[in-house]
C-alpha cells in the first residue's frame, strides 16, 4: 500500500489541474471581456480588457466597423477627411438611437472606436445613473464636435480631435426634456451635480482620457473623451 501512496497523490494532483483547467477555460469562455485576445463586442459587459480591445481598434477599421455590422446596428460611415497626423478615416454616425442617445448637433461623426466606446458608456454608466438620479433615460448627448485638426492647447503634441478619435460632451438631455449641462450643473448644489460627477467617476478606465470641469478652464462646460491608443496602456481621468 506505502508503494501506491505516491501514485495515488500524483493521481489526485493531476485530477485536480484538469478540473481547474476545465473550469479556467470554461471561465474564458464565459467572460471574453476580461481577455485581451477575445474578439470585442459591443453586447460584451464591461471588463478588464475592455479599454485596451477599444483603443486597439483606433488602428483596425475593419476589425471596429465589423463589430457594429455583427451588433446590428445602423450607421452611415463618413468619408475619410485629412492627411497625416489629421486623416481620420473611422468617422461615423450612428442611425438610430438603440446604443447611443441622439447626438446633438447630428453631424459630429466621431471614429468608430469613440463610438464602440460611447455605446458602453450609455448602457453601463449614464443610462443607469439617468434612472438612479432622475427616474428616466437620457434622451439626446449635447456635443462640442469630434474632428478638428490641432494639437493640444499649451502643449506640442496632437489633439485626439486631429483624426476625431474625441468627442466632446456638453449637456444631457432627459425624456421629460430636463436639461443637465456642464456649464451650469457642475458645481455642487443638487442631483443634477451630484449625477454629473457620478458618471465622471463611474466611466474611469472606459474611455482612455476623460477630461472633466476639474481638470481645467478649458474643459469647464464639457467632458472630453478619447480613445488614445497608448504604449502602456494607461488612461486618465481627471
Amino acid at each position: 500500500m506505502k508503494t501506491l501512496r505516491p501514485y495515488l497523490i500524483w493521481f489526485a494532483v493531476a485530477v485536480l489541474l484538469t478540473l481547474g483547467a476545465i473550469l479556467g477555460m470554461q471561465w474564458v469562455r464565459d467572460h471574453p471581456e476580461h481577455i485581451p485576445g477575445a474578439r470585442f463586442e459591443i453586447a460584451h459587459p464591461w471588463g478588464w480588457a475592455t479599454n485596451r480591445k477599444l483603443a486597439a481598434l483606433t488602428s483596425d477599421d475593419s476589425a471596429c466597423f465589423a463589430a457594429f455590422d455583427r451588433a446590428e446596428a445602423g450607421y452611415l460611415r463618413r468619408p475619410a477627411i485629412g492627411t497625416g497626423a489629421c486623416r481620420a478615416s473611422q468617422r461615423m454616425i450612428l442611425t438610430g438611437d438603440h446604443l447611443v442617445p441622439t447626438m446633438r448637433p447630428a453631424g459630429a461623426a466621431p471614429s468608430c472606436a469613440v463610438t464602440a466606446a460611447m455605446a458602453l458608456w450609455t448602457r453601463d454608466v449614464v443610462q443607469p445613473l439617468a434612472q438612479k438620479y432622475f427616474g428616466q433615460r437620457v434622451v439626446e448627448l449635447e456635443n462640442l464636435g469630434s474632428y478638428n485638426c490641432r494639437k493640444i492647447a499649451g502643449e506640442q503634441a496632437q489633439s485626439q480631435h486631429s483624426t476625431a478619435n474625441a468627442i466632446d460632451i456638453s449637456a444631457f438631455a432627459l425624456a421629460d426634456g430636463t436639461r443637465i449641462s456642464l456649464i451650469n450643473d457642475w458645481a455642487p448644489g443638487d442631483k443634477r451635480s451630484e449625477f454629473l460627477h457620478e458618471v465622471r467617476d463611474e466611466s474611469c478606465g472606459l474611455f482612455s482620457t476623460l477630461l472633466s470641469p476639474d481638470y481645467n478652464r478649458a474643459h469647464a462646460d464639457h467632458f472630453h473623451l478619447d480613445m488614445a491608443a497608448r504604449t502602456a496602456g494607461w488612461t486618465v481621468c481627471r
